[in-house]
């Protein structure tokens, strides 16, 4: 069972789900969006299979994970009872580990060096895998945090598409936890529109809604689904 004190039962789990999606809706409807241009990402980071069952039997089929042993530990079991789960990684990725991340995730949404970029290219055409590709902005320019600078990342994006041939959705962002996340959001909007990219992961369970008015086309909520986390 999970460590976690309170699991969402499938009743819990579907009111939490549906509520996220009408204020997801609302946010589109304020922001001018079209009606359901917003992936959910439910990040079951932390939570094991017994946690997520009950999130599945919701409906809900876009997960997170931030890290790939963890992610290995429950998501072949779970996918070989729900193969219409998408797979996500959003978390920070080592080079030693793009072989299993290739193998294990559909999406990855924190390509921000060459290093990494190369080996997920050379294993997605080892495994015939064909993942897709966030690039990861740090638009704060934390120095402890993942991701490309801003100033760096047109050249990265050409890198990656040119060069490499690697699918890329758009640009990925966390803001940092004592900004404003909307300056960060509109950042990265304009240096995806300039890229012709058109997909933005942006948006957490505390702000995911202002995201999506500015343009957020993946948000990533977590604790606003599954509850508080115990971390060890």
């Amino acid at each position: 069972m999970s460590p976690h004190a309170a699991e969402p039962t499938p009743t819990d789990a579907a009111g939490r789900i549906a509520g996220i999606r009408d204020r997801i809706a609302a946010a589109e409807q304020d922001g001018a969006r079209a009606e359901g241009s917003v992936t959910l990402i439910a990040v079951s980071k932390t939570f094991d299979a017994d946690a997520i069952r009950p999130v599945i039997a919701a409906g809900q089929r876009v997960f997170g994970e931030n890290r790939v042993q963890e992610a290995q530990g429950k998501w072949p079991a779970l996918r070989a009872e729900f193969p219409d789960i998408e797979l996500h990684l959003i978390g920070p990725l080592q080079s030693n580990k793009a072989k299993d991340a290739v193998a294990l995730f559909d999406v990855i949404h924190t390509l921000d060096r060459e290093k990494i970029a190369r080996a997920l290219a050379a294993e997605c055409a080892e495994q015939q895998r064909n993942l897709r590709f966030f690039i990861q902005v740090n638009t704060g320019e934390e120095p402890q945090k993942a991701g490309i600078a801003p100033r760096e990342t047109d050249d990265f994006v050409a890198f990656c598409r040119d060069e490499l041939r690697l699918p890329l959705l758009g640009l990925m962002c966390i803001p940092p936890v004592d900004d404003t996340p909307g300056p960060h959001f509109a950042l990265l909007r304009k240096i995806a529109e300039r890229n012709g990219l058109s997909g933005l992961s942006m948006g957490m369970s505390s702000d995911f809604e202002s995201a999506v008015r500015v343009g957020a086309t993946h948000v990533r909520v977590g604790s606003a689904i599954f509850g508080s986390r115990d971390y060890p």
